[in-house]
């Protein structure tokens, strides 16, 4: 079936498009921007074509997630690659990168091959693997990189820990190199963790939990950023969450590393302090960090020095978040939540325009990940989200297609409101009151 899309305000910021335009949408690409013909109008008002009027909304390039956690394979009583993307299709995603912490890891073209395998059943958008940098995690023996890639895998990346065997990580930076591919990086001395549970500061003093300094990811991040330099590698930083995680990504970028950094919606829209008690849904990994690390990623996030907005969409389940902070799981889902969280505290608050929010959420992960999409020229492929800025609600955790309910911003409210999410020119989820 086309689609027309009518009175839509395009926002294209790979093609400088800020304007009212119509959208004709053919055999899944698109294939008309722009006031259509009369003679046109006639011919879509048939059979073959639905007509969304998008007036008063932004139609943008479809939101592409570089770091999720779909659980399937080996956990899927937390999530699967089913409900997870429909969660993200939900949130304005039209392509989702799931981590490799799986059971068994994604570490293997094999296992590349069976995640695409299960997405193309399950999944009505696209999904783009990542696989693991060593065999199981286990952080002593670099997997077969350039097979996975042959086998779909888009980046490498050891999410959910970092490769401590810096000569390894390394090699590994080599092979990502000469496959094409990013190293998407998580950073976190795990000798310097301990049993910390949530940031270092008042609030676990007050809590009585053991705090993570800021210096567990910095360490980390000055060491990548370091071998990125030497291998020549493309390094893209996951969940940042410090100020001195952007003060080394800006000073890097001058130095000519090719280096690129994410911030989460939980990570510039809240702080340590707004943690009301022992809530484990309030523990994440990185954990909250203080006011000045919220206010520092928002502008990195402004000043184009954070490229990215990511979820690490982590979903668990009930039982285990029931715990202590002290005990339970890190992670969030973040999937439903993440572009109501960018307008209410980054465009609504000055720090984004509408058409930089679609930079970081959909042009600039595109090409941080190499693949088509953040881009509505003609001839593209229809990946599209439409969206308003403007609806006020609160958000309901009960209402997630996630089977994660793990949410520190249930009974938070926010503007903004996904409408309709599109792949390839079909209506993948669409909004109804």
């Amino acid at each position: 079936m086309n689609l027309w899309i009518k009175n839509g305000h395009l926002l294209d910021p790979a093609n400088g498009r800020d304007e009212i335009c119509d959208i004709w949408i053919q055999d899944g690409k698109v294939a008309i921007l722009g006031s259509l013909s009369s003679d046109k109008q006639a011919e879509v008002t048939g059979e073959n074509t639905r007509i969304i009027d998008a007036a008063g909304k932004y139609v943008m390039p479809g939101f592409l997630d570089l770091h999720v956690h779909l659980r399937e394979p080996g956990f899927e009583y937390k999530e699967t690659i089913k409900t997870g993307t429909a969660a993200a299709a939900k949130g304005g995603f039209t392509a989702v990168c799931p981590m490799p912490n799986t059971s068994p890891a994604t570490d293997s073209p094999e296992m590349i091959q069976k995640v695409l395998a299960i997405a193309e059943r399950d999944s009505k958008i696209h999904v783009y693997p990542v696989g693991a940098v060593t065999k199981g995690q286990a952080g002593e023996e670099m997997t077969d990189i350039s097979g996975m890639v042959k086998a779909g895998a888009k980046a490498i990346s050891e999410d959910g820990k970092s490769v401590m065997d810096a000569e390894l990580y390394r090699n590994a930076m080599k092979e990502a190199k000469k496959a094409g591919i990013p190293v998407l990086a998580h950073c976190e001395d795990k000798n310097m963790v301990g049993k910390g549970a949530m940031n270092a500061g008042k609030k676990a003093e007050e809590l009585g939990i053991q705090g993570i300094t800021n210096a567990v990811e910095d360490v980390i991040v000055a060491r990548d950023i370091l071998l990125a330099k030497e291998t020549g590698a493309r390094l893209h930083l996951c969940h940042c969450s410090t100020k001195d995680s952007v003060a080394m990504i800006e000073l890097a970028k001058k130095d000519g590393v090719e280096v690129s950094g994410e911030v989460c919606p939980h990570h510039f829209s809240m702080t340590e302090e707004e943690i009301p008690a022992d809530d484990a849904n309030y523990k994440m990994n990185p954990p909250l960090r203080s006011s000045t690390d919220v206010e520092t990623l928002r502008r990195g996030l402004s000043e184009g020095i954070m490229e990215a907005i990511s979820t690490d969409h982590a979903p668990h389940g009930e039982e285990e978040k029931k715990k202590s902070i002290a005990e339970a799981p890190f992670g969030i889902v973040g999937s439903e939540t993440a572009y109501a969280l960018a307008v209410t505290y980054l465009v609504r608050k000055g720090y984004l325009t509408p058409m930089q929010l679609v930079e970081r959420m959909s042009t600039n992960p595109c090409r941080i990940l190499g693949v088509p999409g953040g881009n509505l020229a003609v001839g593209m492929p229809a990946d599209i989200t439409i969206a308003d800025m403007d609806s006020e609600y609160v958000i309901d955790k009960n209402t997630f297609v996630s089977k994660g309910k793990n949410t520190p911003f249930h009974g938070v409210k926010v503007q903004g409101r996904v409408h309709y999410t599109m792949v390839d020119g079909e209506v993948v989820y669409e909004y109804k009151e």
